[in-house]
């Protein structure tokens, strides 16, 4: 395709925080190269096969190949299921007949990296997290182009952009907002108000301490909405929904803008796309970070906490009596959550799906 009508492949998937990402990108780069042909690639098993049609992006599928961590069978089949996986990555390159490859990480981006680079494709990286995974890892070393959420983050030759996300969270502005929203998601407009997320899946942890706490939450005047994530409904000691005056549970929000917008104070995990839109629009934030994995939640809440626009709890210690010694006496005090959001907001970057546009496009270009 001619250079105003570039053909750009984007790949990654499995997770949320890798398709949202991807879908903003998209957006962006509709926005900027209105005649650009743009394909999204993932897995047939991720969640990318539901939402990125939904969002009007056409989608190819190759084989998922998980990278073993210990000596296994799998381990021995690996070479030969990459190698397929590498075919279908560059049958999909080559239909496309792509100017550019763009992943933002997942198991699909390892073939579709080793592909594009045998056929000379430039290939733009984007890192969602401090620690980088696998796939982006490979990719970097294949002399691409790497753009970076987080500052610092160890991969060669990266820039600082930020975390691509919809324009609905990057241009909000929350005490606008914050009537309508907290109208719509059914809360007392006046109530302080904590809003409780462990993501699309829930954090079960994270449900039991505010299960127990929700006693001392609304007795301090505290209205809590707990979104609990899907088939996670919080339950009593008789077997229905929890109920109590000032708590109100849903297991999801069509649109995290109106729960950002609501919130006196959010209490989250700290997964990369979440501590971005939280600086993105200054909610002051308690961040428990998902005590599994290799620590990459931690490391993605440092900086926020370090900027003085959120605090960070380990999941050991996050406990009833934790809400009452400390989130309570948070929540009550507007003038520490007014210093948060400051702080928070000085660090946000709002337009980081407009700056990988742009790497895109140079990368097209050259």
């Amino acid at each position: 395709m001619t250079p105003t009508q570039p053909s750009i492949v984007l790949a990654g998937g499995g997770t949320a925080g890798h398709i949202s990402p991807l879908l903003a990108i998209a957006g962006a780069l509709r926005s900027a190269s209105p005649g650009a042909a743009i394909l999204a690639v993932g897995t047939p098993s991720g969640m990318e096969t539901r939402l990125v049609p939904a969002a009007g992006v056409k989608l190819a599928t190759i084989d998922r190949v998980p990278f073993p961590r210990r000596p296994s069978a799998d381990l021995l089949r690996l070479p030969a299921r990459l190698a397929g996986a590498v075919r279908q990555a560059g049958a999909i390159l080559d239909n496309a007949a792509a100017d550019v490859l763009v992943g933002v990480g997942g198991y699909v981006c390892t073939p579709m990296y080793l592909a594009a680079r045998k056929r000379r494709i430039p290939i733009v990286i984007h890192e969602a997290n401090a620690r980088p995974g696998l796939a982006n890892r490979v990719g970097a070393l294949l002399n691409a182009r790497v753009a970076v959420a987080f500052e610092g983050t160890p991969l060669r030759n990266a820039v600082h952009v930020g975390m691509p996300m919809r324009t609905e969270i990057s241009g909000l502005d929350r005490k606008t907002a914050r009537a309508a929203a907290r109208e719509a998601l059914g809360l007392d407009p006046h109530q302080p108000t904590l809003i409780v997320t462990g993501g699309s899946s829930g954090a079960q942890s994270i449900n039991r301490t505010i299960a127990s706490a929700v006693g001392q939450l609304s007795a301090a005047g505290i209205q809590t909405l707990h979104i609990t994530g899907r088939g996670k409904t919080v339950l009593d000691e008789g077997g229905q929904p929890l109920a109590a005056p000032g708590y109100r549970q849903v297991e999801y929000v069509d649109g995290m803008e109106l729960a950002y917008a609501a919130a006196d104070l959010l209490l989250a995990r700290s997964g990369a796309a979440t501590v971005c839109e939280v600086a993105a629009v200054g909610v002051p934030a308690i961040l428990v970070p998902l005590p599994i994995g290799n620590g990459e939640q931690a490391l993605n809440a440092a900086g926020l906490v370090a900027a003085g626009g959120a605090l960070l709890v380990a999941d050991r210690d996050f406990t009833a009596d934790w809400v009452a010694r400390e989130l309570v006496p948070l929540i009550t005090d507007k003038a520490r959550l007014a210093g948060m959001e400051a702080n928070s907001y000085r660090l946000g970057i709002r337009n980081a799906d407009q700056r990988m546009a742009g790497l895109i496009l140079e990368a097209v270009s050259a």
